[in-house]
């Protein structure tokens, strides 16, 4: 499985260890920089599916190097994560200008940092690649109460559910369900995204189900899913 590579750039030995330790069950391969000016030239190297930048550092501070990131047409998709000290308007301010994705303040929580990479590992969730794939999905409410239908495609956003009974939109969901080839379950949370009611559908193309968007998807399933997707066997899945 091709590990995910994240980039985390902070000149602060501390901070990186903290930062390391989040990913430590992930699979991710973790890349460091010290300086914006390193960032910069190990951004375009390894090419990373996100970066963590501090906003202060020596040679080049991360708002410059984020700028630079952005101005580049090859480089300008890979999302940039400020971190910053503190929330004060001027640092904030600088964040924004930077053109990055999104600011995150020091000291950062566990949840909230896993949080952030899960929502920018998936920045192309609407547009992901979705490839038909008949999988068994077991989901309900709750772990106790689970029903079970059947997958008509599948993307590392979510997937779509076909169901004679699809639930309200915003539903949330617990989700279960197996890859082809791989022992171990997908255990995640979800919710309904959209509805196509069975008597009058949106997409008639596609049967009565619902949209699920995948929630909390842990870093090395969504890696699971896109190694799925990218098989050398694209054929549909059923």
């Amino acid at each position: 499985m091709t590990p995910l590579k994240i980039l985390l750039v902070d000149d602060v030995e501390l901070f990186l260890k903290v930062e390391k330790t989040f990913f430590q069950r992930e699979n991710v391969e973790l890349l460091v920089a010290r300086s914006g000016r390193e960032a910069v030239a190990m951004v375009k190297a390894e090419r990373p599916h996100l970066v963590f930048m501090d906003l202060y550092m020596p040679e080049m501070n991360g708002d410059q190097a984020c700028r630079i990131i952005k101005a580049d047409p090859q480089l300008r998709s890979i999302p940039v994560i400020m971190v910053a000290g503190s929330d004060r308007p001027e640092d904030i301010l600088r964040c924004k200008d930077s053109r990055c994705d999104d600011v995150i303040h020091k000291p950062v929580s566990q949840r909230a940092f896993l949080d952030t990479a899960r929502k920018y590992l998936g920045v192309a969730t609407r547009t992901a690649t979705r490839i038909e794939a008949r999988l068994e999905i077991s989901y309900g409410l709750g772990a106790d109460r689970l029903l079970s239908h059947y997958s008509i495609n599948i993307s590392t956003g979510g997937l779509f559910l076909e169901t004679p009974e699809p639930l309200p939109s915003e539903t949330p969901l617990i989700l279960e369900f197996t890859l082809p080839d791989r022992p171990a379950p997908i255990r995640c949370r979800g919710r309904v995204a959209w509805v196509n009611p069975p008597d009058h559908p949106k997409k008639q193309e596609l049967p009565p189900g619902m949209g699920i968007q995948f929630i909390n998807l842990a870093l090395a399933d969504m890696q699971l899913i896109r190694d799925f997707i990218k098989s050398d066997d694209l054929s549909p899945h059923w």
